[in-house]
């Protein structure tokens, strides 16, 4: 029985699971919420602290709930997190905002804390509001972020 149970929450998980990135990306384009996308991998320690401890913290604590969430997997989904990615390092955390001019977006590089990606989400939801920039935002000029694929 905990055989079957188990190999029924792999598929689930291989198959993007609830924090699938093709349906995050179109409910921030449907919704205009910022889309919050954590890239990393199931083997690098900083990766799974935040895949399995800081976010789904947030997730519970509803302080996601003003961003569309995506995870995106560099190995199984490689051509995607490519396109998404900026440099090599993991994890990524990387924030898409939708302006009147394009979409925008905020990089973290490494594991980060509660506090920081709180931070984060919340300035990126009042800026979103005002249509303001964040400081270090960048124009983003490839739709590499639009990509639905899933690997």
């Amino acid at each position: 029985m905990h055989g079957v149970l188990l190999a029924v929450l792999l598929q689930a998980t291989m198959a993007g699971g609830e924090h699938d990135y093709p349906a995050a990306f179109r409910s921030a384009d449907e919704t205009g919420k910022p889309l919050l996308i954590l890239v990393g991998t199931n083997w690098c320690p900083g990766c799974v602290t935040m895949k399995r401890s800081v976010m789904p913290s947030l997730l519970r604590k509803g302080k996601l709930s003003g961003v569309a969430y995506a995870e995106v997997d560099a190995d199984s989904q490689s051509t995607l997190a490519g396109r998404l990615m900026q440099g090599g390092s993991i994890p990524q955390l990387i924030l898409y905002r939708k302006t009147k001019t394009g979409w925008r977006r905020s990089l973290l590089v490494g594991a980060q804390s509660e506090s920081t990606v709180e931070t984060l989400v919340e300035r990126a939801v009042e800026m979103q509001a005002s249509q303001q920039s964040l400081p270090g935002e960048q124009a983003v000029v490839t739709a590499s972020h639009s990509e639905t694929e899933s690997k």
